[in-house]
C-alpha cells in the first residue's frame, strides 16, 4: 500500500470521542486517551511500532481547531500527527502524519 493510501486509511478509522469536562466549565480533550487511541490506530492501520505518543494537555474542544501530537516510533524515529476536532462532541480525526526531519 502506498504512503498516501496508508494515510487515507488512517483518516478513515481515526475518529473517536475524547472529551473530558474539567472543573472550570470548559471542555478539553483528554490527552491521555488521545495518546492511547492514536498509538493503537497507527499501529493497527500502518503496522508501525509506536514507543510513545505525546499530545498537549488543555486543548479546548472547538470544532475545526487543530493540534499536533508527537509520535515516537520504536527505533527512535519521530513523526508528527496533526489532529482536527470535528465537532463539539470532541470527535477527532487525523489530518496529517509526517516524519520529522
Amino acid at each position: 500500500m502506498s504512503f498516501p493510501s496508508r494515510i487515507a486509511a488512517l483518516f478513515l478509522v481515526t475518529v473517536f470521542l475524547l472529551a473530558a469536562v474539567v472543573g472550570c466549565g470548559d471542555t478539553v480533550i483528554d490527552d491521555a486517551k488521545t495518546e492511547g487511541a492514536l498509538k493503537q490506530n497507527i499501529e493497527s492501520s500502518q503496522g508501525k511500532n509506536v514507543a510513545a505518543v505525546e499530545c498537549p494537555s488543555g486543548v479546548e474542544v472547538e470544532a475545526g481547531a487543530t493540534f499536533e501530537c508527537t509520535v515516537q516510533l520504536v527505533g527512535g524515529e519521530e513523526e508528527t500527527a496533526t489532529l482536527r476536532i470535528i465537532n463539539e462532541d470532541a470527535d477527532i480525526e487525523v489530518t496529517d502524519l509526517r516524519a520529522d526531519k
